[in-house]
């Protein structure tokens, strides 16, 4: 009966070996090599690629916010017949913040009343001395929309990354400044184009020209002696082709922007060139519906759009009939252009602009060399592991080599079967993997030795041995599993690299060393006469 327990557990031992072996190389083809490398994907610091470290400019979606508000709350004015009210911005330094002037005292009670409406909600209102209003965005507010923005951002580039098929994309926060993301691409093959398309904004915006173009900002100013008036913005871009850029005024708060875009396709225009063909969403469609049927040639003030991108006029285009949730944009590009355009609007416009902070690239040179590096570290230690083993636990020392090759198959087909990522922090967690198996093994040998140098037989010894050793073995694993967690919980790339592969390795161990050892002594004390002695 024992030995056919013992047969059991063998044959379910092999079951598993087997198991993590295909999740070590799949189902082969193209040569060994080249099947676990689809298995197991490198990470940047192996497999080369770009590591970036960007600064989301935040402050730039709290302004575009209030933007927004100024405008709303200006159209409930008219709306309630509060006729003469400036609503703007006057103070560049504080985007939080709206200045309302002009509100006629028999009118400061209905304007009092709008601007206490849930509309408004996420704002102070405080009365001026001079009798003007100030509505600031609270605290609380501004923190909110921050954070959305930081995330909001993560996404939208993960989204873009995604489109365009690099495997495995690390996009994170960056905990070593303030709203900065890191982003760490392994194995681009064209790392100018994908720097491109996370470098540009791609913030698209439509406004309301109400003035130009000018041939310079000097002519700008002149058309306008009394300055650039506060709901509005100067802004230039591209004339003619082959022209010096144009100057344009513009209303500062946009009728749709980038968050408007349900979706976008590059296509070609009547003459064959490159053009964007987009749709808006439903509430969007609606506002530029009513925009553009109160500005077409056949209403009674007609009027031109300009198209911005990444804040720089790139169309301005007059106003033939209403438009509502379909439209399409030209002006020049190139066919890749409009591709890498139509990706980011389908994907979702950032939030805010970003910069960059860091740029680095590792060379497939490098991962090569890590990776040679690695690798002769960790078959070196194994081999001088395994070879210490043997001579000190003599026969019991190919128990544990056994069970320490079976522990390095498991822990890799793990990472194949769950598609992780191998990093040189994760080579190391490997290795820290091999010195808590041999922990363990030692562990169990010495309780046997205690036990057999106390007058026991062997397979007493050997069952007394596991049993005493367990629950150290046990508390150990999970305290170290546990340390594992927070660090992937709270680590950037590198080090969830080094926490993954070690809590892999420890699962691995708590079965191969404990299971799977217990089963090679049995085995092994199964053909032995009673009595027979236990070389360890």
């Amino acid at each position: 009966m024992g030995n056919k327990n013992i047969a059991g557990k063998t044959l379910f031992i092999i079951g598993v070996l087997l198991v993590f072996c295909f999740g070590i190389v799949g189902i082969p083809h193209g040569g060994l090599k080249a099947s676990i490398q689809r298995q197991i994907s490198l990470g940047l610091d192996l497999k080369g690629g770009v590591h970036l470290v960007l600064q989301v400019h935040v402050a730039e979606a709290v302004g575009s916010e209030t933007d927004r508000a100024a405008a709303q709350l200006e159209s409930d004015f008219q709306k309630a017949g509060i006729t003469g009210v400036t609503v703007g911005k006057t103070d560049p330094a504080h985007p939080e913040t709206i200045t309302v002037t002009g509100v006629p005292q028999d009118k400061m009670g209905a304007a009092r009343s709008i601007m206490n409406g849930n509309d408004y909600a996420s704002y102070d209102m405080a009365m001026n001395p001079d009798g003007n209003t100030t509505l600031t965005m609270r605290p609380a507010a501004i923190r909110d929309l921050e954070a959305r923005t930081l995330d909001t951002s993560i996404e939208t580039i993960r989204a873009r990354i995604d489109k365009l098929g690099v495997t495995e994309p690390e996009i994170q926060k960056y905990g070593l400044g303030a709203n900065e993301i890191l982003v760490e691409l392994p194995g681009l093959s064209d790392p100018g184009r994908v720097e491109d398309v996370i470098q540009s904004t791609a913030k698209l915006s439509i406004h309301e020209v109400t003035g130009g173009p000018y041939n310079s900002q000097q002519d700008a100013l002149a058309a306008n002696p009394g300055g650039v008036p506060l709901d509005s913005m100067l802004v230039s871009g591209q004339g003619t082709e082959g022209a010096p850029d144009q100057f344009w005024l513009l209303k500062r708060a946009s009728v749709v922007e980038g968050t408007d875009f349900r979706d976008a396709r590059p296509s070609t225009d009547q003459n064959g060139r490159p053009n964007i063909n987009f749709t808006l969403t439903t509430d969007a469609g609606d506002r530029f519906y009513k925009y553009t049927s109160a500005h077409s040639k056949t209403s009674s003030s007609p009027g031109s759009m300009a198209i911005l991108l990444d804040n720089k006029v790139r169309e301005v285009a007059a106003i033939d009939s209403a438009i509502r949730d379909n439209g399409e944009i030209t002006g020049g590009f190139t066919q890749q252009q409009a591709q890498d355009l139509s990706l980011m609007l389908r994907t979702g416009a950032l939030p805010a602009s970003i910069s960059y902070l860091e740029t680095r690239t590792v060379g497939p040179s490098l991962g090569a060399a890590s990776i040679h590096s690695g690798v002769v570290a960790a078959v070196g230690g194994m081999l001088a592991v395994m070879i210490f083993m043997l001579i000190y636990y003599k026969g019991a020392g190919i128990n544990a080599d056994v069970a320490l090759f079976l522990n390095l198959v498991i822990l890799l087909g793990f990472m194949g079967f769950s598609g992780s990522v191998l990093t040189l922090p994760g080579i190391a967690g490997v290795i820290l993997t091999i010195g808590m198996g041999v922990d363990s093994n030692v562990l169990v040998f010495e309780r046997i030795r205690e036990e057999l140098r106390a007058g026991k037989t062997a397979a007493i010894a050997v069952q007394q041995g596991f049993a005493h050793a367990w629950t150290t073995i046990f508390d150990t694993h999970v305290t170290t599993i546990v340390s594992a967690a927070i660090l992937f919980l709270f680590g950037s790339g590198p080090v969830k690299g080094f926490a993954v592969t070690l809590v892999f390795g420890l699962l691995a161990n708590l079965f191969t060393a404990v299971f799977v050892s217990r089963v090679i002594f049995d085995a092994h004390l199964a053909n032995k006469p009673r009595g027979a002695e236990l070389s360890i």
